[in-house]
């Protein structure tokens, strides 16, 4: 199937030449590309055409789930009869395994897995092998390995109307695909057997499969149904793929097994001869569990540890297969990949790798894992570039790198459709800053417009709210600020609960605030990251969607940073004026509803003071079930909405219950 963009709108501003630009280098086969698209230009739309020009099955790449599920929104909406898909890492809470030698504390793995997000990952997975027409949103969990896509491909079972089973050899066929019965409560994962009928609930879907069965054994029908409701349909033939993402092949496990004690023994016999005897028998302890429950069940909480025993194709020191290696597997070097918001993305991938591999010595050198925990690990920047053979680089600030990168092929998307044009600059001394700046405020609230206004600390930015808050309505805006609460204070900001925010770092992406008709930033020529290039260039951008845009900079040196800024917004503005004059366009400010977000959350207060506020103490023992039960059920409803922020919240109450 092709892909097919839906959408009301055309390409306009300078959408359609960035869009041709693109495509024909993409056809002409140059590999990396950068999108500089400035803030509200409609990178996401031009990224869309692209895909329906070029038809290339298609990886985006964001920085946090968030992002991740923001851009999986609006690109389901512009390809609505293709695949798009979700993956990102499915913890709601994560806490690697850890040992800290200082103190001697071993720090068990310890995770609260998402259920929706599992489903989606296998979902994801399951799409690729259903056709090129698929986009994958991902954050940067797909550099973790994930199994050989090879074997994933082959452990699928194709169930066809009028094949034969028995019920014993049908129900080892699904067992081997990692599937449990369940009689009791049926759920993904799970298949169940209802006289002459088999219930089948796949790993990736909303749906069941019932295959029902004549007297000779034969699949008489294939119904795909709703499990909630009376929808079904029937087919023909169902591919079923694995429960899991990490599949292995049953035909060697012994030969496996007795590798990895082989191994186990020489690592021991290494360790006692450096009489490092604790260890020793810590790790013969490890690998004694873990081979019995692969040999019992097929499967070990911590089986990735021993990846490279299971994939035959595989050498020590490879690099991981990760999801990047499903596209190769179906597609070889013909697909796509857009790495969004790159200038944050791309270094954010760089230091997986090392981070990881910090911790694994640790265990490994203690003798909590066999050294083949080491090849459990993300892809190594040079790895991960060598996959990514078509990339495009997509940023308001582009970095070094993605400009040395893209060497000429720097496609620049400064014309909004809207005819917005960067605001004006204006740099005024520190010396009576916050007089001029009430006065500069007083301007906006008498218009019902808003105001931004970033400092340089935490302290600074609380102590400056609480001054304007005397003729203003005002909200600060930091990182000890929860993320939920931050969506709520900018809605706030939007509704005109508050007329001005003020905070040390207002660069998060996604800051979509047309209200905004003034960004004063203080202390604008210190040195540091909150002062860089880009970082000016990004919150500078704030007051670009309101005609009445205006930047005003207190300082009374100018830094190259702060020259090198001002001079690229007056470049974008001045091409932006050009255009309008000649095409005879009026700017307007964007009038927009505040968009519903992801992760809705009406019964937050109610959720506070029923369960969030309730003291530990005053609970016995039976109330504190209880109440932890009813914390999980609220942190995966939270959870099941991609609500991550609140999830986390939740979570953490249950571990202040459980200690109290």
């Amino acid at each position: 199937m092709s892909f097919e963009l839906v959408s009301p709108m055309s390409p306009a501003g300078d959408q359609p030449q960035a869009i041709d630009k693109l495509v024909t280098n993409l056809n002409a086969g140059i590999g990396k590309q950068t999108l500089l698209g400035v803030t509200g230009s409609g990178k996401t739309f031009t990224i869309a055409n692209v895909i329906a020009k070029t038809q290339l099955p298609t990886l985006i790449i964001s920085h946090n789930k968030t992002l991740a599920g923001q851009l999986y929104q609006e690109f389901k909406e512009l390809f609505p009869n293709n695949k798009v898909s979700y993956f990102v890492s499915y913890y709601d809470y994560y806490q690697p395994e850890a040992y800290l030698p200082n103190s001697d504390t071993y720090i068990a793995k310890e995770v609260e897995i998402n259920d929706l997000i599992d489903k989606l990952r296998l979902e994801a997975t399951s799409n690729l092998f259903s056709g090129s027409d698929n986009i994958v949103i991902a954050s940067v969990s797909c550099i973790y390995n994930i199994g050989d896509p090879t074997q994933f491909g082959n452990k699928t079972l194709d169930l066809n109307q009028g094949d034969t089973w028995t019920r014993r050899s049908l129900s080892e066929a699904l067992v081997s695909l990692y599937y449990t019965r369940s009689e009791i409560e049926f759920k993904r994962s799970q298949f169940r057997i209802r006289g002459d009928s088999f219930e089948i609930w796949p790993s990736y879907a909303d749906w069941l499969i019932s295959l029902e069965f004549d007297e000779l054994g034969k699949i008489k029908s294939i119904t795909q149904r709703n499990p909630f409701s009376s929808t079904e349909f029937k087919l023909d033939s169902y591919r079923l793929f694995p429960a899991k993402q990490f599949v292995t092949s049953s035909s060697d496990l012994k030969e496996i097994y007795a590798k990895i004690k082989s191994d186990c023994a020489d690592r021991v016999e290494a360790f006692k001869k450096e009489n490092k005897l604790l260890e020793a028998h810590r790790l013969e302890q490890r690998v004694d569990y873990d081979l019995e429950m692969l040999n019992e069940v097929g499967y070990v909480n911590g089986i990735e540890n021993y990846s490279t025993y299971f994939e035959p194709d595989r050498q020590v020191g490879d690099p991981p297969y990760t999801l990047i290696d499903y596209f190769h597997h179906l597609w070889g070097d013909n697909f796509l990949t857009v790495i969004d918001e790159s200038h944050v993305t791309v270094p954010q991938i760089g230091g997986m790798s090392g981070g990881d591999l910090a911790r694994k010595t640790n265990l490994v050198e203690y003798g909590f894992r066999l050294p083949s925990a080491y090849d459990n690990r993300p892809l190594k920047f040079d790895e991960f570039y060598s996959r990514i053979p078509k990339a495009i680089y997509v940023s308001a600030t582009p970095s070094k790198f993605e400009i040395d990168d893209s060497k000429n092929n720097i496609i620049e998307q400064i014309i909004r459709p809207t005819g917005l044009v960067d605001p004006p600059i204006t740099v005024r001394p520190s010396h009576n800053q916050i007089p001029d700046l009430v006065r500069e405020i007083a301007d906006r609230v008498a218009k019902k417009e808003r105001t931004l206004v970033v400092t340089v600390t935490k302290r600074m930015s609380e102590d400056l709210a609480q001054f304007l808050s005397k003729d203003f309505k005002v909200a600060y805006l930091h990182s000890d600020i929860e993320t939920l609460e931050r969506s709520e204070i900018l809605d706030k900001l939007r509704n005109g609960d508050f007329d001005v925010l003020v905070g040390i770092n207002l660069l998060r992406e996604g800051l979509d605030l047309p209200e905004v008709s003034l960004v004063a930033i203080l202390d604008a020529g210190q040195a540091g990251f909150l002062r860089s290039r880009s970082a000016l260039i990004q919150i500078m951008g704030r007051a670009s969607r309101n005609v009445g845009g205006q930047v005003i900079l207190y300082a009374d040196e100018i830094s190259i940073a702060m020259k090198e800024a001002t001079e690229e917004v007056n470049r974008r503005r001045k091409i932006q004026l050009a255009y309008n004059q000649e095409h005879g366009i009026t700017p307007e400010t964007i009038i927009k509803s505040i968009r519903p977000r992801i992760i809705e959350n009406p019964t937050k207060d109610k959720i506070e003071i029923s369960i969030l506020s309730v003291d530990p103490e005053s609970l016995t023992p039976s109330q504190k079930k209880k109440h932890i039960s009813k914390l999980r059920a609220e942190m995966r409803s939270a959870a099941a909405d991609l609500n991550f922020e609140l999830a986390i919240q939740i979570r953490d109450k249950i571990k202040q219950v459980e200690i109290s």
